[in-house]
């Protein structure tokens, strides 16, 4: 008799886990499907169970204060500097100084490209101090305001850790093989949407904390040479001429200089053959 209770206490149990398991995977397994827990029952911000929003989310957009707001801003600047090296490394310095690092850099003799970033509230001081590194070609700055993607997936997150709470509180309440298996693959899923959504959440507060600065040097291209005006009448002609003769003078020069190694090496010889002839022809004629 005591052995048919413990059985039938252990289909009780496992019919009430597999109702549970039911019941938490009908409303799915992603994010948004789960009903997050009201913090505070007596609140009179607790989230909506039926939608899983949390209060914050419910706010219109337009009450929500302007300091609460998350903005993400990003920035643009190209300068032209005479020495792109020396640049480079006074931005590098100026960026540092401001609490902020380098990321991306692709350099080259003429120019260079940098990938900066600096704490958001040090934006303004930031573009300020680069723009003086050198001349300032263009200047972009952009402004993303991400205050209800940030809301929504912080309520999604809260949603989302209740779930992985409630998955393994029917864990361990689980005592069949088969309600074990099941159980930790649904778990297993619901963990991986939570790290997926925490990731989300990590990269959005950092978009917002630290602004990124793509920078961008060329170096300064000197101008051309002016370009001479002939001047007209005696002077001009004058000028010409002497420019003419500067020419052919030169040209003269030039051969000259490629004749010499043959004059040096043949006329040697040459000369000892025209001597030893105009002495023999005085020699005939002397017989």
């Amino acid at each position: 008799m005591r052995l048919g209770s413990r059985r039938v206490a252990g289909l009780v149990l496992a019919t009430g886990v597999l109702a549970s398991l039911a019941g938490c995977t009908g409303q799915g397994t992603s994010s948004s499907s789960m009903v997050a827990p009201a913090p505070n029952a007596a609140s009179a911000n607790a989230p909506d169970a039926a939608n899983g929003k949390s209060a914050a989310a419910a706010v219109p957009d337009g009450q929500v204060a302007a300091a609460e707001r998350k903005l993400v801003r990003t920035a643009t600047l190209s300068l032209t500097a005479p020495d792109v090296a020396a640049a480079v490394g006074k931005a590098r310095q100026v960026v540092t100084g401001l609490g902020g690092y380098t990321g991306a850099e692709n350099s080259s003799p003429g120019s260079a490209t940098l990938t900066l970033a600096v704490p958001a509230g040090k934006l303004d001081t930031a573009l300020t101090q680069l723009s003086a590194v050198g001349t300032v070609t263009s200047r972009l700055e952009n402004t993303q305001d991400v205050t209800e993607q940030s809301v929504d997936v912080a309520s999604r997150l809260a949603t989302q850790r209740a779930s992985v709470a409630r998955m393994r509180d029917l864990l361990a309440k689980a005592t069949s093989v088969g309600d074990i298996a099941s159980i930790e693959g649904e778990l297993t899923s619901r963990e991986a949407d939570l790290e997926s959504l925490q990731n989300r959440s990590d990269a959005l507060a950092g978009s917002v904390a630290m602004s990124t600065v793509t920078l961008s040097f060329s170096a300064v291209v000197p101008p051309p040479p002016p370009v001479p005006q002939n001047a007209g009448g005696f002077a001009g002609g004058l000028s010409d001429g002497w420019h003419a003769f500067g020419v052919f003078a030169s040209g003269a020069f030039k051969v000259l200089g490629a004749l010499a190694p043959f004059l040096v090496l043949l006329g040697g010889p040459l000369g000892v053959g025209y001597w030893w002839l105009r002495r023999r022809r005085r020699a005939a004629e002397l017989s």
